[in-house]
């Protein structure tokens, strides 16, 4: 659904090239990629740094003139770790797998090894933190400021495991209700359709003085740096 409702980006992030490689050949065989093109763009990170910065620069000016796009990327490359899809550039992102690092290296072993031994963390708890802080990492690209918002999309049935999400950062698991995971393809389309929806209402930046912006009677006269002298406009819990 997100891809016909406007032409702003979606970003969708595997957890290696080989397995972006094989789905959006699987994709391709199926007719899904020629599908999207007719609503948006497609782009695809490569290995070569030139390449995706010019994946990269195409996929902005894409969205930019309202054609639309989709950036397929992989979780702890570059464009995962060092690029923010802020505003229309980032309207979606789609996790798919969990991105759980490559245990064979002889590093990863050894620290393995020496958090077991001195600090008795297990490897695969390790693991499993390590993998869910980074797919956070990658779905948080399409929230850079306070007025962003977006859709995020876990693809990976190992995200309903209560020992998955508990890993996960507390700004995202309070949207992983029961009304939130597990849901079937005409469900989600129906909550993106409403969400989509309420978020393209008009917005009016003084209407939210006092609720998600500071008054200026919340701002400390003594010393600014002092954090814990502002008090809330609003109280939470």
């Amino acid at each position: 659904y997100q891809r016909r409702v406007h032409g702003d980006g979606m970003i969708c992030f595997f957890t290696s090239y080989q397995y972006m490689e094989d789905m959006v050949s699987a994709w391709n065989e199926l007719g899904i990629l020629t599908e999207l093109t007719k609503y948006k763009l497609v782009f695809i990170e490569t290995p070569n740094v030139a390449e995706t910065a010019m994946a990269l620069q195409n996929f902005r000016a894409a969205c930019d003139v309202g054609r639309g796009a989709i950036f397929m990327s992989i979780a702890r490359g570059k464009v995962a770790e060092g690029i923010d899809f802020d505003a229309h550039y980032g309207r979606c992102v789609l996790m798919v797998g969990i991105p759980f690092v490559n245990v064979e290296s002889k590093v990863l072993k050894e620290r393995l090894k020496w958090l077991e031994n001195r600090l008795q963390i297990k490897a695969e708890e390790y693991l499993s933190f390590d993998a869910l802080r980074h797919a956070s990492q990658c779905i948080g690209r399409v929230l850079r400021n306070k007025s962003d918002y977006g859709l995020m999309v876990m693809a990976d049935r190992r995200y309903n495991r209560v020992d998955k999400r508990q890993k996960l950062p507390k700004w995202i698991q309070q949207y992983l209700t029961p009304y939130t995971i597990n849901l079937s393809t005409d469900v989600a389309i129906q909550i993106a359709r409403t969400f989509l929806k309420q978020m393209a209402q008009p917005w009016d930046r003084r209407d939210q003085v006092g609720k998600t912006l500071l008054r200026p009677e919340d701002i400390p006269k003594g010393n600014i740096h002092d954090a814990s002298t502002i008090k809330p406009a609003i109280s939470i819990g």
